[in-house]
């Protein structure tokens, strides 16, 4: 089996994580385009443009990607500073199901005949717009900090959040929120527009024969392309009990890129360690014990792939060093 892993934001950690350590070592690496998770996954799937994560996601959940026009509309808080907006992505919200279905409940009735919004997720909102969007905008992830006023352009678009903004504002659950000292969600991230793609020209062109994610727009990708697709689960060891003892399979880890967006030094502390304990350690193991032929970790914002055999772990001379060193190679 070659198992490949995708893990955003590996190099913006400052603590270790021994296994993974050792395996960048003896690896070999190869270099690429740098790219934000979304720019990767187009690129790897052959997409030629941007990532339609909002016709992706629809996909993913059942919903008829194919007509309409399709966005992602994920709920975020925005807060002034001065001459600065900052954003706070729906990660960070800790919004419930019954609060998440409360404000689309609102949005719908308000903006009932314009457009349609549901949630795959409390903090993941999909919008069917009656005509298209152009909307270029980052995800929110990427977009947190002062860049939470930087959309959109567009004098229609405008108005629209800002009349989502006033609807959303007046609803009892940010009032509910706001009490017991709890962000509000007072506003909608507008990402990922763009039509479905084409089923036919991506199944077959992937070399993957399935995809594990907690993204959406991923599982979206994997379906369309007809790969088997589900959860990554709670780490290595439940994996690799259900996955074929050959093939080609993609795994995608995005928790250090929440974190780094959320928390700073502390939560990426903590979730790289989760990783270490959950997927390098066991993945390690399981590439020494010859359960795992090949093993690749594919950094996408440093240009990096690391490339792993059974074999290659001997080369001791190769010694592990901190994953930070590695960003460091990656800054222009």
């Amino acid at each position: 089996m070659h198992l490949e892993l995708v893990v955003p934001a590996l190099f913006e950690a400052r603590s270790s994580a021994p296994s993974l350590e050792l395996v960048l070592a003896r690896a070999r690496r190869s270099g690429r385009e740098r790219a934000t998770l979304e720019e990767w996954l187009a690129g790897a799937f052959g997409l030629g443009g941007p990532l339609p994560a909002g016709a992706l996601t629809a996909h993913a959940s059942g919903a008829p990607a194919a007509d309409g026009h399709w966005l992602r509309a994920d709920p975020v808080h925005l807060r002034a500073d001065g001459n600065r907006v900052l954003l706070l992505p729906g990660e960070g919200l800790e919004l419930s199901e019954a609060e998440a279905q409360s404000l689309l409940g609102e949005l719908n009735r308000h903006f009932a005949g314009q457009f349609s919004v549901a949630a795959v997720a409390p903090d993941r909102w999909i919008l069917r717009a009656a005509s298209a969007m152009a909307v270029e905008a980052r995800p929110p992830l990427q977009a947190s900090g002062s860049d939470g006023g930087a959309q959109p352009p567009e004098r229609r678009l405008r108005a629209l959040l800002a009349e989502i903004q006033m609807a959303l504002y007046r609803h009892e659950v940010n009032t509910q929120r706001e009490t017991r000292g709890a962000p509000v969600v007072n506003s909608v991230w507008l990402w990922g527009a763009g039509p479905l793609p084409d089923a036919a020209a991506l199944q077959g062109s992937v070399p993957w024969q399935s995809l594990s994610a907690s993204d959406p727009a991923a599982l979206g990708l994997a379906k369309l392309a007809g790969l088997r697709h589900r959860a990554p689960g709670e780490g290595a060891e439940a994996w690799l009990e259900r996955a074929p003892e050959d093939g080609r399979h993609l795994v995608l880890l995005d928790a250090l890129r929440a974190g780094a967006a959320l928390g700073g030094a502390e939560a990426l502390a903590r979730r790289l360690r989760a990783l270490e304990e959950r997927w390098f350690a066991p993945l390690l193991a399981a590439l020494r014990a010859g359960r795992i032929g090949m093993l690749t970790v594919h950094a996408p914002e440093a240009g990096a792939s690391f490339e792993a055999a059974r074999g290659d772990l001997r080369r001791f001379w190769r010694r592990p060093r901190p994953l930070a060193s590695y960003g460091a190679e990656a800054r222009p």
